[in-house]
């Protein structure tokens, strides 16, 4: 797979893989809703989302690990059967439809939620578990189809009104379970043959060094003007895809 790209895309991927795991080790979250849209330009769905999904799982394991102690286990439960329903649901659309079709789903995806960053929809009142529901549903099934349900995940925690560390500890451990499914459901299915593992063991290096970088920035950009930038990011990645 890697003798297929030119070493400007080698460097392309190198860079957008470096870009998405800084945002993830800044925020927690992110990086696959920056990396999947961007390498889908140039490796198909079927083999950028699983690889995605393996590297996203090692960065949630550290994260996790690093801050269990403030994990919120009453916000993570009730997400679970309906986050489990969503992949398998995912994983037979996955072997089904069309890989053009799912690449176009993506895209518009993406630019949905781009939109929703821009105009920075952040929800106010405090939400009901019960919000769980379609949090785990959707995050399980977008999750697994085009590895970006992160979002699903995040608005329901946003809900709970969680403060920043116990936030950070239990999405971090929301992603490691649900990655958790997505991986063995992906194994089951044949989707992680040698040709993917050897991309994933190239982007450790890449995904280490970015996700230190990342946890050790002290930025001084505003939120605002931060969660615009990603937004500018995925109209254009979003767009792209619907054109490719």
């Amino acid at each position: 797979m890697l003798d297929s790209l030119s070493p400007l895309e080698l460097l392309f991927a190198a860079g957008i893989l470096i870009l998405a795991f800084v945002v993830r080790g800044i925020t927690g979250f992110g990086s696959g809703l920056i990396a999947i849209p961007l390498l889908a330009l140039m490796l198909p769905i079927s083999v950028v989302v699983p690889m995605v999904a393996l590297l996203d799982y090692l960065a949630a394991l550290s994260h996790g690990l690093k801050h269990r102690n403030h994990v919120r286990w009453r916000e993570i439960l009730p997400l679970l059967p309906f986050t489990l329903t969503g992949v398998v649901t995912a994983l037979y659309l996955f072997q089904t439809l069309d890989t053009q079709l799912l690449t176009r789903a993506l895209g518009i995806f993406v630019l949905l939620f781009a939109v929703h960053s821009l105009l920075g929809l952040q929800p106010q009142r405090q939400g009901s578990r019960w919000w769980a529901i379609p949090a785990g549903g959707f995050g399980g099934l977008i999750g697994t189809l085009f590895g970006t349900g992160g979002p699903f995940y995040v608005i329901y925690l946003q809900l709970r009104h969680l403060d920043k560390t116990t936030f950070r500890a239990t999405i971090a451990t929301v992603f490691l379970l649900d990655g958790g499914a997505r991986l063995v459901g992906y194994i089951g299915s044949g989707f992680y043959p040698p040709s993917t593992l050897w991309l994933v063991l190239a982007a450790l290096p890449v995904m280490a060094a970015a996700l230190y970088a990342g946890g050790h920035i002290h930025t001084t950009i505003r939120p605002e003007t931060f969660r615009r930038a990603i937004g500018v990011l995925l109209l254009g990645s979003g767009t792209a895809l619907l054109l490719k």
